[in-house]
């Protein structure tokens, strides 16, 4: 999908690099994950990082808790294919010693390192490396006397910790920053969002922090980074499962795919729900396909339909699609049939067709194949259905008769 074709306007952001990828501004929307495994462990964290990558992921995190991982990221940093952002906690000498193994970016959570000198120092150093550092604010761990003022987590005790944090930068000239204001609830993180994007222009890091295992975190993630992303609010996104994070990475691309706001890079795979009218099992081959495709960068529509009598005209703008009939499936190409193929064979078809098409283009794929006799095969199984079931399945016409006599 074009970007161009998205009918969202971001709201004007400051833009920062993370290593040699730009956040906010006229930037795309970046996609980030964090690693789950311990920094230390180089080649576990790195193959980590690699699989995160390849699922979509423009940038990602790792924990920076300890000496051990401190130096780790030391010799993951030079073998990443993406910027690695070092996550710190309560002490802020670990944001120093991941400064200097070469991190290009820092998170900080102001909850956690609440002492000004240490803030500052670490700003400072940040300033004169040219490294970003976004400031996490967490509704569960926010600075006590907020929890006081407020009475609880409220977005304008969220929104107070960001500015805190963004006085203390302020004092040493640092202004590489973005923000983020995660909560578990969807509607205290989306209010929050709002109200802190009235009063800065810094880029936001979206995400629904302890969302869950899917398929409920992936409903309350999508649900709260969605809505914001639709309202212009927004410059990077994470969904935050209870899931192997490679998870998370797909999640975030498919959605800036589906929203319009990234090209898209990997198979859009839509199916129809199934009816009494379908002859094959569309979940079952639905699911297939989406195993079938997986991570393979083919950047098409393809379609899956249960039926050969409205398919190929409700998945006409698809590039390439199936329709299930007479235990064949008919395929198609932008609503034009191409060739009827054996059931069990329906997923491989459409691989080597979307692969084709994908090097080719359509006109090529069309160009190989007889229509004429492709369009008459596939009409036969329509006749065949049609004479099953009936033109008029539902009655039309004798219920129209009645709801006149309804209506009179």
């Amino acid at each position: 999908m074009d970007v161009s074709s998205s009918l969202v306007e971001r709201k004007p952001t400051r833009q920062i690099s993370v290593g040699n990828v730009k956040v906010g501004g006229d930037a795309p929307i970046t996609v980030q994950s964090m690693t789950i495994t311990k920094t230390a462990d180089v080649e576990g964290t790195l193959q980590q990082i690699y699989a995160l990558a390849a699922a979509g992921a423009d940038i990602v995190r790792c924990t920076c808790n300890e000496t051990e991982a401190a130096e780790g990221l030391a010799q993951i940093v030079p073998r990443s294919p993406v910027p690695i952002i070092a996550d710190i906690h309560h002490q802020y000498k670990m944001a120093l010693a991941a400064m200097e193994a070469g991190v290009q970016g820092l998170r900080l959570n102001p909850g956690n390192i609440r002492k000004p000198e240490h803030i500052r120092a670490v700003a400072a150093e940040a300033r004169d490396r040219g490294i970003p550092i976004r400031i996490g604010v967490n509704a569960g761990s926010l600075d006590p006397s907020l929890y006081e003022k407020y009475g609880s987590a409220t977005p304008e005790a969220m929104v107070e910790s960001a500015q805190q944090e963004i006085a203390y930068f302020d004092e040493v000239g640092f202004d590489m920053i973005k923000i983020s204001v995660k909560a578990s609830s969807v509607p205290l993180m989306v209010e929050a969002y709002r109200q802190l994007s009235e009063v800065t222009d810094h880029p936001l890091h979206l995400g629904v922090t302890e969302a869950g295992p899917p398929p409920a975190g992936l409903i309350k993630a999508t649900a709260g980074i969605a809505t914001l992303l639709m309202e212009g609010i927004g410059d990077t996104i994470r969904y935050s499962l209870t899931a192997d994070p490679v998870e998370e990475a797909r999640a975030g691309r498919q959605l800036l795919e589906a929203l319009g706001l990234r090209e898209r890079k990997n198979v859009d795979l839509i199916a129809c729900p199934s009816c009494g009218r379908a002859e094959v099992d569309v979940i079952d081959v639905a699911n297939r396909a989406m195993a079938a495709f997986a991570d393979r960068e083919i950047p098409l529509q393809i379609a899956v339909m249960g039926c050969v009598v409205n398919g190929p005209g409700e998945a006409r703008d698809a590039d390439l699609g199936i329709a299930a009939g007479n235990k064949r499936g008919h395929l198609f190409v932008k609503g034009q049939n191409v060739a009827v193929v054996p059931e069990d064979e329906m997923v491989d078809q459409l691989v080597e067709w979307a692969e084709f098409i994908n090097d080719h283009g359509v006109e090529a794929a069309l160009a190989r194949v007889d229509l004429v006799k492709a369009a008459r095969e596939a009409d036969k199984d329509r006749a065949r259905l049609l004479d099953e079931q009936g033109t008029d399945a539902n009655h039309a016409s004798e219920k129209i008769v009645e709801i006149r006599k309804t209506t009179r």
